[in-house]
């Protein structure tokens, strides 16, 4: 099949046969999700399905489906549309909102992250680096990278790696992000129901159900007649210009001025002395910043009346579709056989610390409901933030726990944070100050938790 498409380099044509295959793939991995009841019960996303079909039968694995060599950098252009979707696809909320009512839940998800990032960076120079020498400073980071992470900020941060100037880009980086965030996933899904188990065993759940009580649109996927939502108002006439093509146009003209961001700063730095010659913002970020910016002036202008939030959201969610498969897709098997012993090590260490986190301060940190809001932080701190959402659904059918209500809130001033901690490791492990933003990290969870204490959020037992 390989020698049927032929291209002399990369063409539009090549994109198109590259795309095509990887909707066949999504299209066969939605087939797999609808039919397989293990697959169901274990609630595999067919993106992740997608991707895995992809390794096995492309360059990486069988080499049966002609991909060109350029599967693998989709995935740095994928999480710049994405990251520029964030600014747009949020509504407003006060900051008095989410202190009063969400502080709790604020200060769990940010530990969550700030804990995972430096209690596992550390290890990874401390101990993983002492054991095999070989191995690269960052490597314990790759474990947030993929976990809390997942597969875009695997991206993010491989990209970031591998654009840096001869001598100092690590290659290996986007792979063993990818292979984490795939792990990630499983465990996610394998260990959230057998804790699940336990907990309804233990009567820690309050509004339990079983995966056979579940109605079929969630172990499916296909809405019915009567459940199916809006994919968002129509704000323009189709007259003018189509509301879609209003929407992705608007997207992709913040990640094009991410991306001139990016290599501007990279074409200002090349100037300066050593190291900051080698300075390069990641396109992600600076998208990111465009589109605060832009929002910034559309707010102003009345124009984003015009934009629906959830329009937006929407596009954001078919950019990850599509990143994960390409991520899982262009994963390169013999780094990982390379790897595999130290990248397992770092896979079963990194679960026991993050179910360590995960349940210990879920349980202070959560006046009530305590395990609904527990389960749903494992499968997002190790999996993505669908598979949070599909645990939480098993234990809390009709959400009447409200942990998704507070998350939407409290989620607004981590977000800034996980963006300047992504973009700020690849610069600080190659410049070689990594182990200090390691111990930023935890210093950072030291005062939260101090903070948790004084505003009497911390608790010792919590009631469901």
């Amino acid at each position: 099949m390989n020698s049927f498409f032929q291209f002399e380099g990369f063409t539009p044509w090549a994109f198109l046969v590259d795309l095509g295959l990887l909707s066949v793939l999504l299209l066969i991995g939605k087939l797999i999700r609808v039919k397989v009841k293990i697959v169901q019960q274990l609630f595999i996303p067919p993106s992740l399905i997608a991707g895995l079909l992809g390794l096995g039968l492309g360059p990486y694995g069988a080499g049966w489906l002609p991909f060109s060599g350029n599967l693998s950098s989709y995935a740095a252009v994928l999480i710049a549309l994405v990251f520029a979707t964030l600014p747009f696809s949020s509504q407003k909320t006060t900051v008095k909102e989410v202190v009063t009512r969400v502080g709790p839940m604020w200060v769990y998800a940010q530990l969550g992250m700030l804990l995972q990032w430096g209690i596992m960076g550390l290890l990874g120079i401390y101990l993983f680096k002492t054991i095999w020498p070989d191995l690269n400073s960052a490597f314990g980071a790759m474990l947030p990278t993929g976990f809390y992470g997942g597969h875009g900020t695997a991206a993010a941060i491989g990209s970031a790696f591998e654009n840096l100037e001869s001598g100092l880009k690590w290659d290996d980086a986007m792979t063993l992000g990818m292979t984490t965030a795939t792990a990630g996933v499983i465990m996610a899904i394998i260990v959230g129901l057998f804790i699940i188990k336990w907990g309804a065993r233990h009567k820690h759940t309050k509004f339990i159900a079983d995966f056979k009580d579940l109605p079929p649109e969630l172990r499916t996927g296909l809405l019915p007649e009567g459940k199916r939502e809006s994919l968002g108002q129509a704000t323009t006439s189709s007259i003018s210009i189509e509301h879609l093509t209003f929407h992705f146009a608007l997207v992709f003209m913040v990640a094009f001025a991410g991306y001139a961001l990016s290599v501007a700063v990279k074409n200002w730095c090349s100037d300066l002395p050593a190291p900051y010659s080698g300075l390069e913002l990641p396109v992600f970020s600076c998208a990111f910043v465009a589109g605060l910016i832009l929002k910034l002036f559309l707010d102003r202008t009345k124009v984003s009346g015009f934009i629906s939030h959830k329009t937006i959201q929407r596009e954001g969610s078919f950019f990850t579709d599509l990143l994960v498969t390409c991520g899982v897709a262009s994963i390169k098997l013999g780094v990982v056989v390379q790897y595999w012993l130290p990248l397992l090590v770092l896979v079963l260490v990194g679960v026991l610390v993050v179910f360590a986190i995960t349940f210990y301060f879920g349980r202070r940190l959560s006046p009530s409901f305590w395990f609904e809001r527990s389960i749903f932080a494992w499968g997002w701190w190790t999996g993505t933030m669908a598979m949070g959402i599909a645990l939480e659904r098993i234990v809390d059918p009709q959400m009447k726990s409200k942990t998704m209500d507070d998350y939407a809130l409290a989620y607004l001033p981590i977000a800034p944070v996980e963006i300047i901690l992504i973009t700020l490791v690849p610069i600080a492990f190659t410049a070689g100050w990594g182990g200090l933003l390691m111990w930023i990290c935890l210093i950072f969870s030291a005062v939260l938790i101090l903070l948790s204490i004084s505003m009497k959020w911390w608790h010792r037992k919590s009631v469901n």
